[in-house]
């Protein structure tokens, strides 16, 4: 759960930052600061990946098959349930609400409204599942901590717009990550098999890495639809590993 309180807490930090000053970040601050997520988001993706993968030259190419077989399976799954698809229509249903309460500044529902939007931006991305799954089965924080970094900018800029009602958005945050991670401990000691976590953590590490190109903006990838790809991974290791 520390990641989580983590990202909670930055919600709050960047929301009461955000109502106390009154200078926004300029262009170039803000390209700076995603230039510097993005080499952080792949240094986090690449540390985890290649502590994943261990072993002689046998185990590793076995691994980097799990782990193959796992993207590419977890992605037909992610693409019948449509996976991809729903978390766009949630994105552009947020967006409209926000558009319409900026042209709209003296809208009354903008409190609400602000809640309802921020909420769904920060559960809806694929890094809260990853992230909340990631600290809830090996205690790895790296995903939720930059995911925490990002929200707190994004309410930094958002509670100018909507106002105080947009803090409120870390109590779904909270219920949301935290019953993930939870969820996931739960489960932890019926796949705490080394090569069962070895095989989610470097497929997880992989698609942190994916979410770098979409915070750098080099590449769209449907990140949502490869998330079954950890249990397919976990999966495939009990098969390959009996």
């Amino acid at each position: 759960m520390i990641g989580t309180l983590v990202n909670v807490g930055a919600i709050l930090i960047g929301g009461a930052l955000g109502l106390a000053l009154s200078k926004e970040l300029s262009y170039k601050t803000q390209h700076r600061l995603k230039m510097v997520l993005g080499v952080f988001i792949i240094y986090a993706g690449l540390s985890t990946a290649y502590q994943a993968f261990h072993g002689p030259l046998g185990h590793f190419i076995k691994q980097f098959i799990v782990v193959m077989l796992a993207l590419i399976v977890g992605n037909l799954i992610g693409r019948a349930l449509k996976l991809q698809q729903g978390v766009n229509w949630l994105g552009r249903w947020a967006r409209v609400k926000f558009d319409s309460n900026v042209k709209d500044a003296n809208a009354p529902n903008r409190f609400s409204e602000g809640f309802v939007t921020c909420s769904l931006l920060f559960c809806v991305g694929p890094m809260a599942v990853l992230g909340s799954l990631q600290d809830g089965l090996s205690g790895k924080l790296d995903t939720l901590l930059l995911k925490s970094l990002l929200d707190g900018l994004a309410t930094f800029a958002f509670v100018r717009t909507f106002g105080w009602g947009v803090l409120l958005s870390a109590i779904p945050v909270l219920a949301y990550q935290g019953s993930i991670t939870l969820g996931a401990r739960a489960i932890q000691p019926f796949i705490a098999d080394v090569e069962m976590m070895n095989a989610i953590n470097a497929t997880g590490g992989l698609l942190v890495l994916c979410i770098s190109m979409l915070v750098l903006d080099v590449q769209k990838i449907p990140i949502a639809n490869y998330l079954p790809s950890l249990g397919v991974a976990a999966l495939l290791a009990k098969f390959f590993w009996p």
